[in-house]
């Protein structure tokens, strides 16, 4: 029979409990204690809610505190020196000092930063980077993963427990100032690994899941290499030491390429493909598997919130079985379901219709039980949902919502002159100064301000309406009022109006633009407690009225300091939200660089002189496959410059990119020809500076040295170190002074004193300069 399986459950619980759970805890509201127990309830619903729904094969330690990368570097002991742990396991403090730093109040005679912070492959969700020396130690610091696992068998439920494999542990992470790579240092961790599987075998343990992702990725013969030699070593080793346990290696978020056949043959059990990024890989995996290997399909999509076609799935999955032999076919996710929200059932404001359309955690768990019956079965086993799923697809391909002619007309009339600036920076950088009248070395920040409890509460209010509009933007008004005044007050020369209005820079706008929807409850991770609500964009999308031209013309009346308006990027809108899959995704951002083009004018007619259009979603979106970039960035570039070159020479356009790697695109970086790069660089080092310097990248630029994402607070001579090492590799006339990102998970008692330190490093530094 086809079994039906799944590679990960979200994490937050179905009101956020997790995040809740974890703020209360760094504000001293509750112990450890209460945060383990409220964790492990969270763990025992979705492996309860897993069982009840059919699955034969359910996760365990997919769940985490923070991030599933970090437990990783507390499980092999990767903790690095500066964090002076010397505990025979990693407790709760050192894990969460990795993850958002340490200050000197906590037991310690300095303050440590957090390890850097990037993107999960293509993804919104953000993973802690492993950092190593070249003679790295590792040993077992976490018993998490058996922990977990004997958790679960407690109740009832023999879980497959999942590990991320040690070769993407590895080139996941960084050995900093030096020329080994990362995968030197196989022999020294695979021990480590050995030690936790056999663990797990002992405890009963059938079946293991690691999770290869760079799989997927371009890969060389010495990584190829690597894949044969550290599963072939542990085959070998399982012989004699685990012969009950097997193993399911897990590729997700693309084709394996030429990686497929070194997988097909690796001497494991199972191994599970994303066929719905690459279904295509389907029929060569059947030809090439060798008959003692048994297939995972990934045919329900972990990364989209649509409903599965149900007959393109059972035609898919018929022929593996067909190939295979059912006993040899698994059936679930293309991917863990951390990426889409819970339970489609609380969306209780929905229509039926658009709700039919919808599958997130639950309803996909649902899906592959039934269509795990229908292979086993035959299809009259769920006649009823077939028919059902027959006519929800089909509602949602003919529905009148999803097309609109005059986005249609406005998309085939763009040009190529549409998306150029009418002046060269050099011109348009004098052209700006003459109005904008900046100092040497500008400060300014990326944005937003702390959304305070009281902000959040009020914003609820209106929206449950609690609150009436016009008390609503009173409120918002004042909340403006002082974001300015303290701008004044600390002497930033760029100010913001600090975003009160909007509890998420892509949430916010997909309420004011028609073809997108929100969501009451559709919250994903990003880190550790952040959550964001992705919209849907499930038609044509269309700016019917200006969104943010009425904040940023009341917040420019308040100072004669230039404020900058403040939009999203047709990109990054996209990559944030969950986008529809019935049009190429060059078409849906096309349509949206059109309302941010909209936009932009109406904030330029209104008096503001600098409009910020944010990316940080470029990187992210690039294809795994570095053969595809330039097909990616040939539209992403274009429709990034549709949304910024309709203004005046005179206006200056800034961008922010963060927690992705840029090293190797800062050409097309440049190409984007905003007058004003603000990127992250706090967390990554200043690796980007080298790349930046050698390419003599033409525009301004602002390195974020502020790291916004740890609590601690950074004295002025630590900013003035960080501000002397840029300026070693750009030159002063070019260089911007920032945060790394907005500040609105932060609180007002962190931002202030950071900013002041920051403006006052700056002023430090460009005395000596004068």
């Amino acid at each position: 029979m086809v079994y039906a399986t799944n590679l990960g459950y979200p994490r937050l619980g179905t009101q956020r409990e997790l995040k809740k759970a974890l703020e209360q805890f760094w504000k001293g509201k509750i112990s450890e204690a209460e945060l383990l127990e409220r964790a492990a309830t969270l763990r025992k619903q979705r492996w309860l809610l897993q069982k009840e729904l059919g699955l034969t094969y359910i996760p365990s330690n997919d769940f985490s505190l923070y991030d599933h990368v970090l437990d990783t570097i507390a499980m092999v002991g990767a903790v690095p020196e500066r964090y002076r742990w010397k505990a025979d396991s990693v407790d709760l403090h050192t894990y969460f000092a990795l993850a958002r730093g340490m200050e000197k109040d906590q037991g310690r005679v300095e303050t440590i930063p957090a390890l850097e912070m990037t993107k999960w492959f293509d993804t919104n969700y953000h993973y802690i980077v492993p950092e190593f020396e070249p003679e790295q130690e590792f040993c077992l610091a976490s018993n998490k993963p058996l922990d977990e696992f004997l958790e679960a068998k407690a109740l009832g439920i023999l879980t497959r427990p999942v590990l991320l494999g040690p070769i993407s542990f590895l080139l996941l992470g960084k050995i900093h100032h030096s020329s080994e790579h990362q995968l030197s240092l196989l022999e020294r961790l695979l021990p480590v690994y050995e030690e936790v599987i056999q663990a797990l075998a002992q405890a009963g343990a059938e079946w293991i899941q690691i999770d290869e992702p760079c799989l997927a990725l371009d890969s060389d013969e010495a990584a190829q290499r690597a894949y044969q030699d550290v599963y072939t070593r542990l085959a070998s080793w399982r012989a004699s030491s685990a012969p009950s346990v097997r193993i399911l290696l897990a590729t997700y978020f693309g084709e394996l390429g030429e990686n497929l056949p070194l997988a097909l043959q690796l001497p494991i059990e199972a191994l599970h493909l994303d066929l719905v990024r690459a279904p295509e890989q389907l029929a060569q995996a059947l030809a090439l598997a060798p008959a003692s290997l048994t297939l995972s399909l990934g045919l329900i999509d972990g990364r989209n919130v649509w409903r599965t076609d149900f007959d393109r799935v059972l035609a898919l999955a018929s022929q593996a079985v067909q190939a295979l032999g059912s006993e040899r076919v698994l059936l679930g996710p293309s991917c863990s379901l951390l990426h889409v929200p819970v339970d489609v059932a609380l969306e209780t404001q929905l229509d039926e219709e658009m709700r039919s359309w919808l599958a997130f955690a639950n309803q996909k768990l649902e899906e592959i039980s039934l269509l795990t019956r229908a292979l086993n079965e035959g299809n009259a086993a769920i006649e009823t949902a077939l028919q059902d799923n027959r006519r929800a697809i089909a509602s949602r391909r003919s529905s009148l919502r999803i097309h609109n002619a005059e986005v249609a007309q406005r998309v085939e009339a763009i040009t190529e002159q549409m998306a150029r600036r009418s002046q060269p920076h050099q011109i348009r950088k004098q052209l700006q100064q003459e109005k904008l009248k900046l100092p040497l070395l500008p400060t300014t920040t990326l944005g937003s301000y702390p959304q305070t409890a009281g902000l959040r509460a009020t914003r609820a209010a209106y929206k449950s309406g609690k609150l009436d509009r016009a008390n609503y933007e009173a409120f918002l008004k004042r909340e403006i009022e002082q974001v300015i005044s303290f701008q004044e007050e600390v002497g930033l020369d760029v100010l913001v109006h600090g975003e009160a209005e909007r509890g998420d820079m892509v949430e916010y706008f997909g309420e004011h633009l028609t073809g997108m929807l929100l969501t009451q409850h559709g919250w994903v991770q990003s880190y550790g407690s952040r959550a964001v609500r992705p919209p849907i964009i499930y038609g044509d999308v269309l700016r019917p009225e200006p969104m943010t031209v009425d904040w940023a013309r009341f917040a420019q009346s308040l100072t004669t300091r230039p404020v900058r308006g403040m939009l999203t990027g047709p990109v990054t809108i996209m990559q944030w939200s969950f986008v529809r899959d019935d049009q190429p995704r060059s078409q849906t951002c096309k349509q949206i660089a059109l309302a941010i083009r909209d936009e932009a004018l109406d904030l330029e007619a209104a008096g503001i002189k600098a409009i910020q259009i944010d990316e940080p979603a470029l990187r992210e979106g690039f294809p795994l496959r570095q053969a595809r970039w330039q097909e990616y960035l040939a539209w992403a570039v274009f429709c990034f410059r549709l949304a910024a070159s309709g203004v005046r020479a005179d206006t200056q356009i800034h961008t922010h990119l963060c927690y992705s790697r840029f090293d190797d695109i800062v050409p097309e970086i440049a190409s984007m020809d905003a007058d004003v790069l603000l990127i992250e660089a706090s967390r990554s080092q200043f690796d980007l500076q080298e790349a930046l310097s050698a390419y003599h990248y033409p525009n301004d630029i602002g390195l974020g040295i502020y790291d916004v994402h740890s609590p601690r607070v950074p004295q002025a001579q630590e900013f003035a170190d960080e501000l002397q090492l840029v300026l070693k590799l750009l030159p002063a006339e070019q260089v911007w002074v920032n945060p790394d990102c907005g500040l609105k998970t932060r609180a007002w008692e962190e931002v202030k004193p950071s900013l002041q330190n920051m403006v006052a490093a700056t002023q430090q530094v460009r005395s000596a300069l004068s």
